[in-house]
């Protein structure tokens, strides 16, 4: 029942709303928000209307295909959260489409050799299993279920562990044609992996899938990606040199992989490790929410804000830890307070942010600032839109578990106040094609 209200509730989601006005107590201030940022966002997509399959369910440069499945675990997000249906039908669209799913239903489209790596593939596995974990409607009869399609992503990141150097593992990148990451086993693709087990147990009861999750975990932290002291999540080592030469530089969305994939593994299992495990991961996370002596508890991307160097897949990442952050408090609830203590003043900030642009709504990436600063891009609007989204997560329904996992033909929100798809024909940018 309380799915079905938020659902009612998108007849509220449609105007307007100024993202600066943002009441962070006010649930119809949250959609409101969170209607107009999401709109900013898909301006961003046009594959939807293009003559070229190919783009269908991709992005145009700069971004990456895995950006793409980003964005698409993104709008589920939106519309689970807000009920707002508007962008479902082409979510749908975006995740089924052939040159997306690849001929194996395993998101290894041959269109996309030339730019996939195991971290992309992640990417579009979790947006898959998420799909699931709601049952969100998958109408076509002639293309596997969701969880059918994100056992197929496991087994092809499960075929890829690496043992010939560092004990195990996954390489960065998977075809000969990007040669740099075939030496470098990276903590995204890691921990993208040990998400999608954990996740995989949970929505099945396989217990496969907890071996494997375990032994991720385990190679992991043995190696050193995971400081065993503070719990910080560095970015990798080379192959070549026994994963001796570990990389520093720690970015958000990786700790919150690792973190979202804990917390499942604790709410799976009822194994106080895997709890405790969370918090830590938690606890060395915190280190991304204090840019500054003024600013507290406003999450920030510490590798690139302050100098101002944030590439364009950088941009993104503090959406995909947001996202992350917000679905550990849900499966487990005793990280909630302090998820909450940071992301809630996260929220005001990014709000504050997106006042940019002709209509005032743009969102920019240093929210730290007090305001607008001028850096526009999708990957600041799915952040701020993951974060200010994420406020309402706890009033709609939590991801289902094995047993209760079906698939569902039905696209049930047709019958949708038409308020709520009153921007279904959204304009998209004029931005050329990639390809």
């Amino acid at each position: 029942m309380k799915f079905m209200k938020s659902v009612n509730a998108a007849a509220a989601v449609g105007a307007i709303a100024a993202p600066k006005d943002l009441d962070i107590g006010s649930p119809d201030s949250i959609r409101r928000v969170s209607s107009t940022i999401a709109h900013g966002a898909m301006t961003y997509y046009n594959g939807n209307v293009s003559s070229d399959p190919v783009q269908v369910g991709d992005l145009q440069d700069p971004y990456y295909w895995w950006v793409a499945g980003s964005l698409w675990g993104t709008m589920l997000d939106y519309y689970h959260y807000t009920g707002d249906a508007t962008y479902n039908d082409v979510v749908i669209q975006g995740l089924l489409a052939p040159s997306n799913t690849g001929p194996g239903f395993d998101y290894m489209p041959p269109e996309h050799a030339s730019e996939e790596g195991n971290d992309d593939l992640f990417f579009w596995g979790s947006a898959v299993i998420a799909a699931a974990e709601r049952n969100f409607p998958q109408p076509d009869e002639s293309i596997p279920p969701w969880l059918e399609i994100g056992a197929n992503v496991f087994n092809q990141l499960a075929g890829r562990w690496n043992t010939t150097h560092c004990g195990g593992g996954l390489l960065w990148q998977i075809f000969e044609t990007n040669p740099n990451g075939l030496d470098y086993k990276n903590s995204v693709s890691n921990g993208g992996f040990f998400q999608i087990a954990a996740r995989m147990a949970r929505a099945t009861g396989n217990a496969t899938y907890v071996e494997w999750a375990e032994r991720i975990w385990d190679w992991t932290t043995e190696i050193g990606l995971i400081d065993a002291e503070f719990f910080h999540v560095f970015d990798g080592a080379h192959a070549s040199k026994g994963c001796r030469d570990t990389n520093p530089a720690a970015f958000t969305y990786t700790s919150g992989i690792y973190l979202h994939g804990a917390a499942v593994m604790a709410n799976y299992t009822g194994d106080a490790k895997w709890a405790d495990r969370a918090s830590k991961l938690l606890d060395g996370a915190g280190w991304f929410f204090s840019p500054d002596e003024n600013s507290t508890n406003i999450l920030y991307e510490a590798a690139c804000e302050r100098v101002g160097r944030c590439s364009v897949d950088m941009s993104t990442h503090k959406g995909q830890f947001a996202r992350f952050l917000w679905q550990a408090s849900v499966v487990l609830p005793s990280l909630r307070e302090r998820v909450e203590q940071y992301m809630r003043p996260s929220a005001e900030a990014a709000a504050k942010a997106c006042s940019g642009g002709d209509g005032g709504v743009e969102c920019g990436m240093k929210w730290w600032v007090g305001g607008f600063d001028g850096n526009v891009g999708l990957g600041q609007q799915m952040s701020a839109l993951e974060t200010i989204q994420g406020l309402l997560i706890h009033d709609a329904p939590a991801p289902l578990p094995a047993g209760e996992i079906r698939t569902v033909r039905d696209r049930s929100w047709a019958a949708a106040p038409p308020a709520s798809r009153r921007r279904s024909q959204w304009q998209p940018r004029g931005i050329s094609a990639r390809k």
